[in-house]
């Protein structure tokens, strides 16, 4: 199958990496242009003392956009010498924010890896590559935590 855009979805990790080699091969192949995806989570909070007050955004979100920007660009160099565009996005919510980048810019399929968390941490964590599975309209591959 060939694809024209992949979306290759960071959180930073070193698990994260390990879906790097599988969108490399697949944007050789097909010679796609590849997004590498990084969204920074807006967690609003209420002023201490103020709890009628509306939320505002997290203080210190600059520093942290800074801090997305500076390392999702040195994760970039795993994709060096393809057609590569990198964001870092602010969103409230990281799956509603990928299925946005998807549309946003023309993908045709993402690659995301897993952390392979179950039971309880899945629960309080969440898993955000099972909401991309739900929500997102193109051909989604996860690439496992662990090999086996």
């Amino acid at each position: 199958m060939k694809f024209k855009h992949i979306l290759v979805t960071t959180d930073l990790s070193e698990a994260a990496e390990r879906a790097f080699d599988y969108a490399r091969t697949m944007a050789e192949e097909s010679g796609a242009k590849v997004t590498l995806l990084h969204v920074v989570e807006a967690t609003r909070v209420v002023p201490h003392g103020a709890p009628f007050a509306p939320p505002m955004p997290s203080p210190g979100l600059d520093g942290v956009l800074a801090n997305a920007k500076e390392a999702t660009a040195k994760q970039a160099a795993a994709f060096e010498g393809l057609d590569l565009n990198v964001a870092v996005d602010l969103a409230g919510d990281v799956a509603p924010a990928i299925n946005a980048a998807v549309v946003e810019h023309g993908c045709d399929v993402v690659v995301i890896s897993t952390h392979g968390r179950s039971g309880l941490r899945r629960l309080v964590l969440g898993s955000v590559a099972e909401a991309v599975l739900r929500h997102v309209h193109v051909p989604v591959l996860c690439v496992p935590a662990l090999e086996g």
